[in-house]
């Protein structure tokens, strides 16, 4: 089965098609939609131009936000698109760019079977004392507020792929992977399923990212809203925080890395603000899970950046974790010394991840 995968985001329209076989035929990415390309339609016609059409069999799409109606990926319907429109104002920023693309996919794609696979779904297992904030019941019970989670098909792979690495069963491990990038969530896999998440309500909470803040006292929130006005309150949570709140210098670590090396006392104290952030979350979910067998970074920084590795596991030898430095430094894939527990450098493949689900959900039609 050849699957066509399309990630809509705001102004952007990344997409790759794939063969059965996980071969890639053809992948791209259409930026600044929304004003050198006009719409996502346009977007996706334009990377049409790159595929042969009429071999295309399914098309895949990333949906961030499922809420609680979607707990796995899903063939679209007009019933979907219609609850998807009503859960627009938990994933304002997301979602109307998904919605976007699916309706441009149906109307170029006509006949192809199309499918949305969400972000949030696989957090869909966390249990209520997980997921369920302190705040007064019918919050949730009426408005759905709640911790969803994200970045979900990077976690479903990664654990997958760490298990296939140790040469164990996924369903006999205890595993936290990393996604870290300019967004940046942590997740608790055990046996194969996700019991918590970093990320809660909306891509704000949890760890330190390139420019939001992750967890504050929210009265932060509430002084800022009164002070500034909610939208610039807003602005300074998601945009203006992070990594390049604290440093001044950059969202992105390759720069904030170079003022460091040159100097540079607040991007040091950034990226220092940031791995304390990542020790505690790893911490408090080897508690969650009763132990950790496996810790995986991925994402762009994950992935790539040792120095970041080395300093969250320098903090972590209790949990019996010891860093090899010269296989941080290659990136090998395995990174600490002995078996278990073992942290690995995993490259997630969020597409790919995609196109399987895709496949998955038609093969059971």
């Amino acid at each position: 089965m050849r699957i066509l995968v399309i990630n809509s985001g705001s102004s952007s329209l990344k997409y790759r098609f794939l063969a059965s076989n996980g071969e890639v035929i053809a992948k791209g990415l259409i930026e600044r939609v929304g004003t050198d390309v006009p719409n996502h339609r346009a977007a996706l016609e334009a990377a049409l131009r790159d595929i042969d059409v009429p071999t295309v069999d399914a098309v895949g799409h990333r949906v961030v936000h499922g809420g609680e109606r979607f707990r796995d990926a899903t063939p679209i319907t007009p019933d979907v698109i219609a609850t998807l429109e009503e859960l627009t104002p938990l994933a304002p920023l997301h979602n109307p760019p998904g919605l976007e693309g699916i309706r441009a996919s149906l109307d170029l794609l006509k006949g192809k079977p199309n499918v949305a696979v969400f972000d949030t779904a696989f957090h869909a297992t966390l249990p209520p004392e997980a997921y369920l904030y302190a705040l007064p019941y019918d919050l949730y019970r009426e408005h759905g507020v709640r911790r969803y989670g994200f970045h979900g098909t990077s976690h479903a792979f990664v654990a997958r792929e760490a298990a296939r690495i140790v040469e164990r069963p996924l369903e006999t491990l205890k595993i936290v992977t990393l996604h870290l990038g300019n967004g940046a969530s942590a997740t608790a896999v055990k046996g194969g399923v996700s019991v918590d998440t970093s990320m809660g309500f909306t891509p704000l909470e949890g760890l330190v990212m390139g420019t939001r803040s992750g967890d504050i006292d929210p009265a932060i929130g509430l002084w800022l809203a009164e002070r500034f006005g909610a939208a610039q309150a807003n602005d300074i949570l998601n945009r203006r925080s992070g990594v390049l709140g604290v440093s001044g210098v950059s969202n992105d670590l390759r720069d904030v890395h170079r003022a460091r090396i040159d100097g540079d006392e607040r991007a040091l104290l950034a990226l220092q603000v940031m791995v304390h952030r990542l020790r505690q979350y790893v911490g408090a979910y080897a508690a969650v899970l009763g132990g950790l067998d496996v810790l995986a970074f991925t994402g762009g920084v994950g992935e790539n950046d040792a120095w970041v590795r080395a300093e969250v596991l320098r903090g972590l030898e209790f949990l019996g974790l010891r860093l090899d430095s010269n296989a941080n430094e290659r990136g090998a894939a395995r990174i600490t010394l002995g078996d278990l527990p073992a942290a690995l450098v995993v490259p997630t493949d969020e597409e790919g991840e995609i196109a399987r689900q895709t496949a998955a959900v038609l093969s059971r039609r």
